[in-house]
């Protein structure tokens, strides 16, 4: 049967449609590796937008925390100044699909290293050493660590996070588990006494502990190690190389030690003994 133009141009607004549609459907990411993006003196870096003293988008739009300063030195090792710095938010259930689809070149973003990630992105790092935790409203005196959130406690952690499915594991298998997007979404909830606990690294919770002053505070010794890694797309060797010299550095010059000091000197975390990269 004879197509005539008018159809055959129908046909070709649908295709470009639709190769269009798909194209926003991923993101529009790049196909480029970190290095090579680097070498155009830009980068992409995932962070979380709300974790003060870690990963903080600020209210005059700019960035703080311990994550970011990792993520600046990073970058100014592949020859990215900070200005030339895209931050793009990752919250934990994203973090592997942003890589994936190339949103991000890279992602620092108190990003636990472990088995089941490692099938899907590579890591550079650690770069810190964590552990879990427990925060909870100043006054309270019952909850001083996992083992007493029995007696159907409810506890928050974010979802795409292992943490309270961990202490329902381990610890207390009736307490009920709460999941929000944000780790400041469960702080929200505990102010308002929607849950009795949140959950997750020391380091963020002491982040959370330090804004509220006498409101909040961080109960127990931690109870897990998590390895702060920075994620980076599966399979390229030439990045994870360079972050990783470049997370070496870091400890190596005192940054890294600055940096920590700079945002919780003043919180009375105490800041512990600076990791070796696993060059695995």
């Amino acid at each position: 049967m004879r197509i005539n133009r008018a159809l055959r141009a129908g046909i070709g607004a649908v295709a470009l449609a639709l190769a269009v549609a798909s194209t926003a459907a991923c993101g529009g990411g790049s196909d480029k590796s970190a290095v090579e993006n680097a070498k155009d003196g830009k980068l992409t870096i995932g962070i979380k937008f709300d974790q003060p003293g870690l990963g903080l988008r600020n209210k005059d739009g700019s960035y703080s925390g311990f994550d970011v300063e990792v993520a600046k030195y990073v970058a100014g090792k592949l020859g990215v100044q900070p200005d030339q710095i895209t931050f793009k938010e990752s919250p934990s259930a994203q973090r592997e699909t942003l890589i994936e689809n190339g949103q991000v070149d890279l992602v620092v973003a108190t990003y636990s290293i472990n088995d089941k990630r490692k099938e899907k992105v590579d890591f550079a790092g650690p770069y810190f050493v964590a552990g879990q935790s427990l925060l909870v409203k100043a006054d309270n005196t019952t909850i001083t660590g996992p083992e007493s959130l029995t007696g159907g406690k409810k506890l928050c952690s974010v979802k795409g996070s292992t943490p309270a499915q961990n202490v329902k594991d381990k610890y207390a298998n009736d307490v009920q588990l709460q999941e929000y997007d944000t780790y400041s979404l469960c702080v929200e909830a505990l102010r308002s006494g929607s849950v009795d606990a949140v959950t997750t690294d020391d380091i963020i919770l002491a982040g959370f502990a330090a804004q509220s002053p006498g409101q909040l505070k961080v109960v127990g010794k931690p109870f897990t190690t998590e390895n702060y890694g920075i994620g980076l797309k599966k399979g390229d060797q030439e990045t994870r190389d360079a972050v990783n010299d470049a997370i070496e550095a870091m400890i190596a010059d005192g940054s890294w030690a600055a940096a920590l000091n700079q945002t919780f000197g003043a919180t009375g975390y105490q800041i512990p003994a600076p990791p070796t990269v696993n060059r695995y």
